[in-house]
């Protein structure tokens, strides 16, 4: 039981920072269908620095990871706000081949570091034994992970910034209205680039978290496991909001920590089921959940129209 909640806070802070991520983007005007590719950058940065600089103090180390996963994560989601706020382009294309190109990318780079550093090693595999404990804390048999409270902040923080802060509030207006809000001196531009980049950051903190989850290694042609996608039914199934959201990660986050721990369980044991249904379950619930879910569901009204300034 202590490793289900073990893994359940774990995946669920994943999920929360990707999907909350998503929250901003989305409440801006533009939909974020990229925070797969974003998650994998992000990843890229910590796993770096966690390899490369794990002889610093481990807060010095900790901060560091984080910054790199942010700082990629961030750079990485400018490819979305210059197709999509100055381009115009349709966004649900330019987040799918951001994720596509994320991965072929890390790919490709780990794999080129690799051989540089050992001409035999061609694989795309970066090992972070010790900059991964420096994130542990161990506490009777209990993995406690500094990202677990870090997300309940980022939840704290993106409640006051969208509800009770006036950069949230008008950052909200050009995703439900974007020629009202520029009629009172809103910068509508500025406000989708804000919710692109804090998305990018977020989105990037994510991947971090979610290579930290149970390995020391990290594969990167492997990607994420499809978590961004994950992240997108979070936000849908909390309906844009962070409490709700925060709760739904929570319920995602059990049924992916299922398939790393059914085996402890010998109700579950008993069913005799092959480990990929335990695997899949998360997936199936995300599609019952939408089904049910998406007829009542309402988004930003302007969220994936591109803003033109000389319409009304």
């Amino acid at each position: 039981m202590l490793l289900l909640i073990q893994y359940t806070l774990i995946f669920a802070s994943v999920l929360l920072l990707v999907a909350l991520g998503g929250c901003i983007s989305e409440h801006s005007g533009i939909i974020n269908l990229g925070l797969e590719g974003i998650m994998v950058i992000g990843a890229l940065g910590g796993a770096l620095v966690m390899s490369r600089l794990s002889y610093l103090p481990p807060v010095v180390m900790v901060l560091l990871a984080l910054l790199a996963a942010i700082a990629l994560g961030m750079l990485y989601s400018c490819l979305l706000g210059v197709a999509a706020i100055h381009f115009k382009a349709d966004q649900t294309l330019v987040g799918t081949a951001m994720n596509l190109l994320a991965t072929a990318a890390a790919t490709v780079f780990v794999k080129a570091m690799n051989t540089a550093a050992n001409p035999d090693n061609h694989s795309s595999e970066i090992e972070y034994v010790t900059g991964r404990k420096m994130f542990i804390v161990n506490i009777n048999g209990f993995e406690f992970n500094w990202f677990m409270p870090l997300a309940v902040i980022v939840v704290l923080l993106v409640y006051f910034f969208l509800y009770k802060n006036r950069l949230g509030l008008r950052l909200m207006a050009c995703g439900e209205h974007p020629q009202a809000a520029d009629s009172v001196g809103i910068n509508v531009y500025k406000m989708r680039w804000m919710g692109v980049l804090i998305s990018g950051a977020l989105a990037g903190m994510g991947g971090l978290c979610y290579i930290l989850a149970g390995v020391s290694l990290w594969k990167f042609e492997n990607g994420v496991a499809g978590f961004g996608f994950l992240a997108l039914a979070v936000m849908i199934f909390g309906q844009w909001k962070p409490g709700r959201i925060a709760l739904a990660a929570l319920l995602f986050g059990l049924f992916r920590a299922l398939s790393n721990t059914y085996m402890g369980f010998p109700a579950l044991v008993s069913l005799n089921l092959p480990s990929n249904v335990y695997n899949m379950m998360p997936y199936i619930v995300c599609l019952i959940v939408l089904a049910f879910t998406s007829k009542t569901s309402r988004a930003p009204k302007a969220e994936g129209i591109p803003y033109d300034k000389g319409s009304r």
